[in-house]
């Protein structure tokens, strides 16, 4: 069994060592998983919104997707929404991804061995791709919102995490109805903007509802996410 690290914010994923965990529930990481369930084929995880735009005009990836204060912003294809990507057309494609808090987790954990980006909706297949690595040490970081403030969602992720690890089964329907009456409500301006699917909220907290792990690698100086089943 490693070692297993609970850590919170932008100063966590820096420190993080190990095999690391990066959460955002609301809604990166559920965004990102539902794109490879609905078929994509590796997601470049970036932290600058000109240099996803460059990307893709190089043609390194189709499709834009992510967020600047909840927004998507000028330019993008798709919102930082799971239900939009479920409903694209990204089968076979390459995305790229840049998120106020997930991708930019992505990025700061400069220390790991190797990183995982996770929600709810996939975290026991990414707690069952971790331990077949057979770690020393994993760290799990919980990205809260806008790297100072922590958020319900990926703290209860992160023990739901360590619980799976641990080998214990916690109620994944109990975790959902807590989640429901915890997290705040959408901001009613990315409603009314159809940057906030109104699936969005549901799909993030169905837990373990996608049976992959997301895999994020170095890739000719970018950071690349792929699929990685258990």
């Amino acid at each position: 069994m490693p070692r297993i690290r609970l850590l919170s914010l932008r100063d966590g994923a820096e420190a993080a060592t190990g095999t690391v965990i990066v959460i955002d529930v609301f809604r990166a990481f559920s965004t990102a998983a539902a794109a490879f369930h609905a078929g994509a084929r590796r997601i470049v995880m970036v932290d600058d919104v000109d240099q996803a735009l460059a990307l893709r005009d190089r043609g390194v990836g189709s499709h834009c997707l992510g967020e600047r204060g909840g927004f998507k912003p000028d330019g993008f294809d798709f919102a930082n929404s799971p239900g939009q990507l479920l409903a694209g057309d990204v089968a076979g494609k390459t995305l790229i991804q840049t998120t106020t808090n997930g991708t930019a987790g992505i990025h700061a954990a400069t220390g790991a061995d190797r990183i995982y980006a996770c929600g709810l909706v996939n975290a026991s297949a990414t707690a069952a791709a971790v331990l077949a690595g057979a770690p020393e040490t994993v760290s799990i970081v919980a990205m809260g919102r806008g790297g100072r403030e922590r958020a319900d969602e990926d703290e209860l992720c992160a023990l739901y995490l360590r619980g799976r690890m641990h080998g214990r089964d916690p109620d994944r329907a109990a975790l959902a109805r807590l989640l429901q009456t915890m997290t705040p409500p959408p901001n009613p301006a990315l409603i009314d903007s159809d940057d906030y699917h109104p699936d969005d909220r549901t799909i993030c907290v169905d837990v373990d509802r996608f049976p992959l792990a997301i895999a994020v690698g170095q890739e000719d100086g970018l950071l690349v996410a792929e699929v990685e089943r258990a």
